[in-house]
């Protein structure tokens, strides 16, 4: 009769029996998962948005192509072929008059291995360049074939770093952007970003500014810069438009330390208003000399060089 009274009391204690389940609650569950696969972790978060991406590649569009172009003149085509730049063809007038220019160009060109040699009449040579003057010597450069914008992230995620992205915002001159390539190169960032329309492309110009450096720094095209950089924020990517009435100092601006996209504007207008409206600063170079602005190409190194000084 106790026995019962106990088990009906309202008393908190002991209760008869458990049924096991505190043995096998005190059982180990086994060694503990990786990182990458506890639920909720921060690398569990970034190993699923890295496969999402992966995956996303196979569904993505390319950047797509530009257009071939041709390199016309002796020096030109001499200095395409020293710098680097990309070409197919080169085509030589007959009975040419064999100066040292041509022979440098020829050796340039046999040396690459990859590259044809095509002997043309002077007539033929004259339609192609549509009456310029050739001088005898015409390099086929083929189409450009651009990254994707999120390649760009892609790229900053397969080698564990945060994102130092450069996107041109109305920049028009070729020499500009190959400025800008070889500056993202040499500050160790993963590419560049420039609008379909009404921008600069990577044309030979392009390609000799870089000097060689186009062929490991990508250059993506977004057929709308406003969306692509809004893309880019919701990656946790920091959006920087450069300004000369900038509201921070670029010295002051803490998160060039982390994954950051800078946005440079041309020369004259600076950044339209919907790209100046997306980003999340707007940043001002202190210029002590008084220049009303700076180059594209300047200015992003000046902004490049201290974003690697804080990620050193």
């Amino acid at each position: 009769m106790a026995a019962n009274n106990r088990r009906m009391s309202g008393k908190k204690g002991a209760q008869v029996g458990s049924g096991g389940k505190r043995r096998r609650g005190l059982e180990g569950k086994g060694p503990t998962p990786p990182a990458e696969m506890r639920k909720g972790h921060v690398k569990q978060r970034a190993a699923a948005a890295k496969a999402r991406r992966a995956q996303g590649r196979t569904q993505r569009r390319p950047g797509g192509k530009g257009t071939s172009e041709l390199v016309v003149g002796r020096n030109p085509v001499f200095e395409a072929l020293r710098e680097g730049v990309p070409a197919t063809t080169l085509y030589v007038q007959q009975f040419i008059d064999n100066d040292e220019r041509v022979r440098e160009a020829l050796q340039l060109a046999a040396e690459r291995g990859n590259i044809n040699l095509m002997e043309a009449p002077r007539p033929e040579l004259d339609r192609m360049t549509n009456g310029l003057n050739h001088q005898g010597l015409v390099l086929q450069v083929p189409p450009y074939e651009y990254a994707h914008p999120e390649d760009l992230l892609d790229a900053a995620a397969d080698e564990g770093e945060d994102p130092l992205i450069v996107a041109l915002d109305g920049v028009t001159d070729p020499r500009n952007l190959g400025a800008v390539v070889r500056s993202v190169s040499a500050f160790g960032g993963h590419g560049v970003v420039v609008p379909e329309r009404r921008a600069a492309g990577m044309t030979a110009g392009a390609w000799k500014t870089s000097a060689g450096t186009a062929a490991r720094t990508p250059v993506a095209r977004a057929t709308n810069l406003t969306r692509a950089l809004e893309q880019y924020k919701k990656a946790g990517v920091v959006v920087v438009g450069l300004a000369a009435d900038g509201e921070v100092e670029l010295g002051e601006l803490e998160a060039l330390g982390g994954p950051v996209a800078i946005v440079v504007g041309s020369e004259g207008k600076g950044l339209s208003r919907l790209v100046g409206e997306t980003c999340d600063f707007r940043v001002r170079i202190p210029m002590p000399g008084g220049a009303e602005s700076l180059n594209a190409g300047v200015a992003a190194g000046i902004v490049l060089y201290e974003a690697a000084r804080r990620r050193a």
